[in-house]
């Protein structure tokens, strides 16, 4: 190899910076900074690498130091958003550092002229979000300059003028790459630097929100990210009683427990085999009176929910008051505790066959393995309700369903998909599979259990997390990562709960709570 080729290739390495490395270092800024007060002294970069030596970051090629990004530790609710510079770093004695604060400052960045094009400063960013979610850091925060002001200030105020660098109208080289690295602006600053002329003293106060701060951390009874899911694919098969079908159930529990689940899904009215009972009696009939066992069925799975350690969603079940018949899916939790969503939306078969009748409520649920909806079989093709759960905070949506035919099971499956997509969250489905002979009240079953994702990079490219055989028993087990959902929200390629234009419509609960 040539020694001109040696020459021209580069050698990137992202590093901490040394004292050593100071006249580099000047040399940078004494090509950016038109004004000597902005620049640094070697005492104070000395002190500034005391005080905090993981947060001084530069890039060196071929080992000469060509970009540099600064930053402290700070307690922000000691200065509030009103501080100028010299306050936040001690006028340049970066005394105001504190190991204990919730905030990396970020008091510099600046990258050598002949290295502009590179995208070094976005390696600069990219790493010190890496040390604040890293240091469990609750933001960066930093007075950002903005120098194409000095050409707008007869014609516009500061805010007009950063308005339109949002829009991409104006362009500034400081703050159209901060909002291009995910800052937001806070407010604007005034006499932050005095000495900075380019800017007339004006600055943006400019945030990074950390997705993955913890405020108490704790060393157990954290929040899970990974969290675990059992989904069983259930067979009809006749059960002389009750204690036959908690039998049944038990073994489901049991093999889903087996792994370690975080959740166990069963279908919906996946009790309905014994109805077999009830053959003599016309369909409306016979169900009010499955309805009775609901209660003691409720009550075993709460049981093994407790013994078995892991949360339960009791598919759905009859229940009758006297009044009326509702279709109610139960949360039986692992620590005792459970919860109940009625089914909304009933199909015209439910209604005019059994005389189901709708709930009136809708709500998510706390567990220790995150926030969870539920909705029944025909619910989940209504998107309205998705998103209600979704503005709740929503991680998991399980749908325990029951269809007879694969078109109608293809209705089910399809919304749950666009659910998963639209809502930014994991949707859970499972269903029962073959049939009952010489049972009254039974239809056939067609079911292909899965779990979706959304669709983008951190998820599985066809957002098919597990997947079941079609019209089989069997269980399905996989984890999801719910922080991948936090990254999502603020980091996906499209965020859609965050971009929807509720300037121009949203969605009302109409229902008194």
């Amino acid at each position: 190899m040539s020694k001109q080729r040696e020459e021209l290739e580069h050698r990137l390495k992202l590093r901490n910076i040394k004292i050593a490395d100071y006249e580099d270092i000047k040399e940078i800024m004494a090509s950016i900074y038109r004004d000597k007060a902005m620049t640094w002294s070697r005492q104070e970069l000395k002190n500034q690498i005391k005080v905090f030596p993981e947060g001084q970051i530069c890039i060196e090629d071929n080992g000469k130091v060509v970009a540099a990004a600064l930053s402290i530790i700070v307690d922000y609710s000691q200065f509030g958003d009103n501080h100028t510079y010299d306050q936040i770093t001690g006028y340049g004695k970066f005394d105001t550092h504190d190991e204990e604060g919730d905030t990396l400052y970020g008091t510099d960045v600046f990258v050598h002229q002949e290295y502009r094009g590179m995208r070094l400063g976005r390696r600069l960013y990219d790493a010190r979000k890496e040390l604040c979610e890293n240091l469990n850091l609750r933001s960066i925060i930093a007075g950002g300059r903005i120098p194409g002001y000095s050409k707008y200030a007869e014609e516009m105020t500061p805010r007009k003028y950063i308005e339109l660098v949002k829009n991409k109208e104006i362009f500034d080289p400081v703050l159209s790459f901060q909002l291009a690295n995910e800052f937001h602006v806070r407010k604007v600053i005034t006499k932050y630097l005095p000495e900075d002329k380019d800017s007339r003293a004006y600055a943006t106060l400019l945030e990074w929100i950390n997705i993955y701060y913890e405020k108490d951390e704790k060393l157990i009874g954290n929040k899970k990210s990974i969290v675990r899911l059992g989904l069983v694919q259930w067979k009809m098969r006749r059960f002389s009683n009750v204690d036959d079908l908690m039998q049944q159930v038990e073994f489901f529990v049991d093999t889903i427990s087996g792994y370690k689940s975080d959740f166990c899904l069963f279908p919906e009215f996946f009790n309905a085999p014994l109805l077999a009972e009830f053959n003599d009696m016309d369909a409306s009939e016979a169900i009010r009176n499955l309805a009775d066992y609901t209660e003691e069925i409720v009550s075993r799975m709460s049981e093994l929910a407790v013994s078995y350690n892991v949360n339960i969603i009791a598919g759905s079940m009859p229940e009758y008051d006297g009044k009326k018949l509702r279709n109610v899916s139960y949360l039986c939790r692992r620590d005792g505790t459970h919860d109940k969503q009625y089914k909304l939306h009933i199909t015209p078969d439910e209604a005019s066959y059994w005389g189901l009748q709708g709930g009136n409520g809708i709500r998510v649920f706390d567990s220790d393995a995150g926030r969870v909806g539920i909705l029944i079989c025909y619910d989940v093709e209504f998107p309205e309700l998705g998103r209600i759960l979704a503005e709740q905070e929503m991680d998991i949506l399980f749908v325990p369903f029951w269809t007879d035919t694969k078109n109608a099971f293809l209705r089910v499956n399809t919304c749950a998909r666009a659910r998963a997509i639209e809502n930014e969250c994991y949707v859970a489905i499972t269903g029962s599979v073959g049939n009952l002979p010489k049972v009254e009240n039974m239809d056939i079953q067609y079911s292909q259990a899965a779990i979706y994702s959304p669709s983008d990079f951190s998820f599985p490219h066809d957002s098919i997390v597990a997947q079941a055989s079609e019209n089989a028993e069997t269980t399905i087990v996989a984890d999801v990562d719910l922080d991948l959902l936090t990254k999502q929200r603020k980091a996906g390629s499209v965020r859609n709960l965050e971009q929807r234009r509720l300037d121009l419509y949203s969605i009302q609960w109409k229902q008194k709570k």
